[in-house]
Parts: C-alpha cells; structure tokens; sequence
C-alpha cells in the first residue's frame, strides 16, 4: 500500500475574521487536509488595531485577531476538534492558543482533543522575522510555561514549532541553518527541564510533542541532505543530552514552507518550476520526508496572492502526492555514497556551529551578543553578491533576461489580490465595541492577576486563559507583560566586518562619487535606513545598510519597529541626506506620506526619500507622483545600482551637477 500523504495546507489569513473564515472553508472544500493560520502584524506583535503602531498594518499580511470575538469568527462552522490547525505565531503564542482552547470548547470540544502547532519559536524572531515583544529570557518562560501546560493538558498538540524558515530566509546556510535551529531546541529544552514543571519520567513526552518547521531552497539535493542530517542530528541530541530511549520520540516531525526568498519578481512565471524543486527536496526521502508542506504562490513577489494562486499550489502538491508513484517506495537515496557523504558533510559542520554557540553561553547569549545575527547577515551579503556578479545564477534575473510577455502579468494590478481597504477601520470600529460590551471589572482583575504572576514562576497559562474568558484584548495582555518584563531591540548584525571584502569595479566607481560628493558638499554623506511600522521582516534593510556602508556612507540604522515619528526625529538628530525606507507588509501607502509629511514639516522636505518593498507597480507610480525619489522592488537585485542612484538623488536635490 502506498504511504498516506502528508498534511496539505495554505498559509492564509486577511483583512478580517469573517473573510478568512471564508477561505479556509472554500480550501478545505478543494482537498486541503490542515489549517495554516496566517496572523497579521499586530497581532502577532501584541497591539490592537487602534494602537499608533498598527497604522497601515491591519489586516495586510494575515488576519486580525486581537480578542475571543474575533477567533469564534475565524472558525466559524469548522470543528475544532476534528482539525489540525497550525498558527504561525511566537511573542504572543501563548494568547492565541489560549484563545482557540476557549473557542474549542464553546464548540464542545476539550482540550485533549485539540491537535495542530503553535510555532512559538522566540529566538528565530530576534534573528530573522523580528516580531518579537519582550526580552529573550522573558519570552523563553512563556514558551517554558506553554510546554508544561500542553502536556498536561493538551497532549495532542505541538507547542512548539522551531523555523529555520526564515533563517534561510535570513540568509542562513544549510549548516547554519541546521545549527542555529538545534541550538534553540536546546535552549528551549534545558529551560523546560530546569523550570521542573515537568517531571523527569514524562520529559520523553516534551520532546516527542517538538516538531520542526523548515525551508527548502531550489537546490534539492542539497536540501534532501539537510533534512536526512537533521534527522540524524535530532535522533543524536535527544538521546545523548535528554536520555530519551523511545525512538518514535526522537524521530524528527518537521512541516516545510517552500523558500519564498528565491521567488523572483522578473518572469515570475519560472517560480512554479521552482517552487515544484524546492518541494521535492523535502518529498523524495521517505526517511526524511515533511509530515505537513504548504507551499508559496508564484506571484509572492508581485504581492498578495489570490485564492487561484493558493489553488494553483495545492494542485501542486496534490498532483505530486496522488498522480507520482513517489508514494509507493522505500527511500530511495538508501546506499547512496554521494548522498551520505553530503550528509556526513553537513552533520560535520552543524556540530562544530553548534559547539561554537554553546561554547558562548547557548543560543540566548549569541541572540544578546549579536553572534548569530551577525552570522546570518554576512551570509546574506555573499549571496547578494554571488547574485550581482553572476557566479550565483538566477534565471530571469541575471542571465536569460530575454522574454516574451506573459499573460500573467499582462495586467499587474490585477495578478494580485488587494487587502480589503476598510479593513482597519472595520477592526478598529469591532475593537471599540468589544471593549464597550465587556464587563470592564472582570478585564480589570484577570490583567491584575496576570501581572501579579509574571512577578514570580507561577505557570502564566491559567492567568492568560482568565483574561482571554474576561474579554481582554492582546494588546492589554501584552501591554501588561510588557509592564513587567519591559521590551526588547535585538542587534542588528550591520556592525564591524560586515559586508564585502573587496570592491570591484562598480563599487569603487561609487564609492569614487560618494567621496566625491561628499567633498563638494563639505560633510559625509549620510544615509538613514528606516523600518516605519510593524514590518519585521529586514533582511533587505540590512543589506542596504551593509552595501551603503560599504561604499562610503555614513549610515544610520536603529532596526525595526520605529514610528514615522521616530524616523523624521533621527533624520533631524542625523542630517541625514537621504531616507530610505524598507516596507514588505503592504503598508508603504500609508506609512510613507506619513514620513514625507512629517521632513517636510521638520524643514526637510528636500532630502530625497527612496522606498524599498513589495510594492505593486500601481503604488509604485502613486508614490513618485507624490515626490519620492525612487521606488525599488524584488526586480531591483544591484544592490551597487541602488547606491548610485542615492549619490544621483542626493546631487540633484542639493543642486549639484
């Protein structure tokens, strides 16, 4: 009999609960097997729709859901208890999963009953995703805490998710991908252990609920390796560090979003192809195949995918699984000397990696000193530059540019879907009358409670089920966490030796314009590189950064999460020559005017401001009608080219031929 296929989803969620609600009905309705709830960045960052940082952001890359109203009517009409549900979900895991217990059991379901993943992987979102709330020790107690209770209490579930998704998506190698996520599970399970709310006779039991959530690039050889090393690495520390003697509970139980970092806005076609690759390295292995894929849209880079892209790459997965015979056979890589001497390989190099972080005090300590970021962003920067030079090729992008129009894109406005534009004044509206409905008292006390626990080791799952029964909101339970655990900004990992070795003939000749004119205008030039809003995601910011920097900028660059406020502030501090600001969630035409707005009332409306981001073409022209500068988007891969027009911007706007 051929093997069952593994768990089909889509990772989806927009504009509003009852939106969403409707498109998980319509995929599960299409044959796809689980949930992948996708939230948006307030949410998952712990603000209401109405905070100042929300502005622009509601809605936009997943699904607002800020209290127990919102989540009855996200899975309205879907049986909890008869679903696997995976919430894609970290600082503020614990709220939402104490949320859809509640749901569950207003639909009648128990707890035990419940399967499905809270990712609830804290380090990789000081590393890579960046929507991270509180300090790294802090937020370790709350994934310690979510552990304990789902064992007693949710046995069925994964309460944790480690992603070396975005690590790749960082930058990460496949050694270092392999390291950094096993460093984390070490953190997390030494925390658990010396917590003591587990004891030693069911810990077998915390690590065999650990799944694993990872990316698979196009090179799918080497991603089988990967994933055939990680398992064998997994089986190791279990056995070795924890002592677990049940092989079933070492095995690695892992999920895969295919890499949407390799998806090109150029010819976008050609990621379909790719997309069909990066899954087959994580299919072809039965040792190490995923048991959950969802799989990106090929027009990821253009924007929001409709639900047609969705059902395109479900079809995907669904012709591989049901037409192939991939099913049908033992693994087929077994006694092959090229594939085990890759995996010996990389088995090899994550050990030294992993000694390395260990030796430093362990994944939290290389978060605080930066090490790990570091790491990840000098990586990134070789690949950037293995892409400009054309050793790394690309197709579409830096060779076989050649192409006959596509009827994808013959309408690029409408390949995409657009975010419901009343959406965050509807959620603003709906959390207004929540709040108005509730009985004020019973909010009051339960966030009392959670802020007097947080003071001591009291398991916070109890006290964040209360508040969530009262009728709290995420950002007042945040907001009272962060009373007690304060914030956090991690590293940046755009300091000291970052950044390509040697110029070439390009870089040189920018740099030559850079002195230049900086020369004539009397000072150094200077860059502010700006993340406004909730947007984590800053790879792309940071290799600005680490190539401005290299061609003789002086740049300025204080990480995510700033207001347009704070960034007008740091441009006056600075006298700064250009802005440049980096937006991936959609937010760009709300949160840009508001920067420009806020220069030109602070008497700098003549610094130039450049925009980076996935940014449609129809917004891209609105804005430089508006009078930015430049609009830069995925097509845009010559980092150099970026640099040079800056310099051009910068002389035209201070009268410079």
């Amino acid at each position: 009999m051929p093997d069952k296929p593994w768990v089909m989803r889509t990772y989806a969620g927009h504009s509003s609960a009852a939106e969403s609600n409707a498109l998980y009905r319509r995929n599960l309705a299409k044959g796809q097997t689980g949930l992948s709830v996708a939230f948006d960045l307030p949410t998952q960052t712990g603000y209401d729709p109405d905070h100042v940082l929300s502005r622009g952001e509601v809605g936009k890359v997943g699904v607002p859901i800020p209290h127990l109203g919102a989540m009855r009517q996200l899975f309205q009409d879907i049986p909890l208890g008869e679903m696997n549900t995976s919430m894609t979900i970290n600082a503020t895991a614990m709220w939402l999963l104490a949320m859809y217990q509640v749901v569950a059991e207003e639909e009648g379901f128990g707890p035990e009953t419940l399967t499905g993943t809270t990712q609830n992987d804290i380090i990789k979102e000081y590393l890579s995703r960046g929507t991270y709330v509180f300090p790294p020790e802090a937020s370790l107690r709350l994934t310690t805490d979510m552990i304990a209770y789902t064992v007693r209490e949710i046995p069925k579930w994964n309460p944790l998710n480690i992603c070396s998704y975005h690590l790749q998506e960082a930058g990460a190698t496949p050694t270092q991908e392999l390291a950094y996520a096993l460093c984390t599970a070490i953190a997390v399970l030494d925390a658990v252990r010396d917590s003591g709310q587990v004891p030693q006779e069911e810990f077998e039991k915390v690590v065999g609920r650990i799944s694993f959530f990872v990316n698979a690039g196009v090179r799918f050889i080497e991603e089988t390796c990967k994933m055939r090393a990680f398992g064998q690495l997994w089986d190791e520390i279990t056995r070795d560090r924890y002592g677990v003697q049940d092989p079933k509970m070492r095995r690695l139980r892992y999920g895969v979003q295919v890499n949407s970092l390799g998806l090109t806005e150029a010819q976008p076609e050609n990621n379909v192809q790719r997309i069909v690759l990066e899954m087959l390295g994580v299919t072809l292995s039965k040792n190490a195949r995923a048991r959950a894929i969802q799989l990106p849209a090929w027009n990821e880079a253009l924007g929001l995918p409709r639900p047609w892209d969705q059902q395109w790459s479900l079809r995907l997965q669904q012709v591989l699984a049901y037409e192939s015979d991939l099913l049908e056979y033992d693994d087929i890589f077994e006694g092959s000397h090229v594939i085990e001497a890759k995996v010996a390989e990389l088995v090899e190099g994550a050990k030294a990696e992993i000694d390395r972080v260990q030796a430093m005090g362990g994944a939290v300590a290389a978060v605080e000193s930066g090490y790990m970021k570091g790491e990840l962003v000098s990586s990134h920067s070789a690949r950037r530059a293995a892409i400009e030079s054309g050793e790394l090729k690309v197709i579409g992008v830096n060779s076989y540019t050649e192409t006959e129009p596509s009827p994808l894109t013959e309408d690029l406005d409408a390949a995409i879907m657009v975010a419901d534009p009343q959406a965050e004044a509807n959620a603003i509206a709906d959390i207004k009358t929540w709040r108005a409905e509730r009985d004020q008292a019973a909010v009051d006390e339960a966030l009392d409670r959670l802020r007097a626990e947080a003071k001591t080791d009291t398991n916070l799952m109890a006290a964040t089920l209360d508040a969530v029964r009262a009728g709290a909101t995420v950002g007042e339970w945040a907001g009272a966490l962060r009373e007690v655990f304060g914030e956090y900004r991690a590293p940046t990992g755009v300091t000291g030796g970052v950044g390509v070795a040697e110029a070439g003939a390009e870089l040189t000749a920018v740099r030559e314009r850079v002195a230049a004119t900086g020369e004539e205008m009397g000072t150094r030039l200077r860059l502010l590189v700006g993340k406004p809003g909730l947007d984590g995601h800053s790879n792309g910011a940071e290799q600005i950064a680490v190539r401005a920097r290299d061609a003789g900028f002086e740049v300025i660059y204080q990480g995510i999460r700033l207001t347009p406020e704070q960034i007008v502030a740091a441009a006056v501090a600075e006298d700064v020559h250009c802005v440049g600001l980096s937006i991936l969630s959609g937010s760009h035409m709300e949160l840009v005017p508001e920067v420009q707005k806020g220069l030109a009332e602070a008497g700098l409306g003549d610094v130039p401001i450049i925009v980076g981001g996935i940014i449609p073409d129809a917004d891209a022209k609105a804005l430089e009608a508006q009078g930015i500068a430049a609009v830069f988007t995925p097509k845009d891969f010559g980092m150099t080219d970026i640099m040079a027009r800056i310099v051009d911007e910068i002389r035209a706007a201070n009268g410079l031929s």
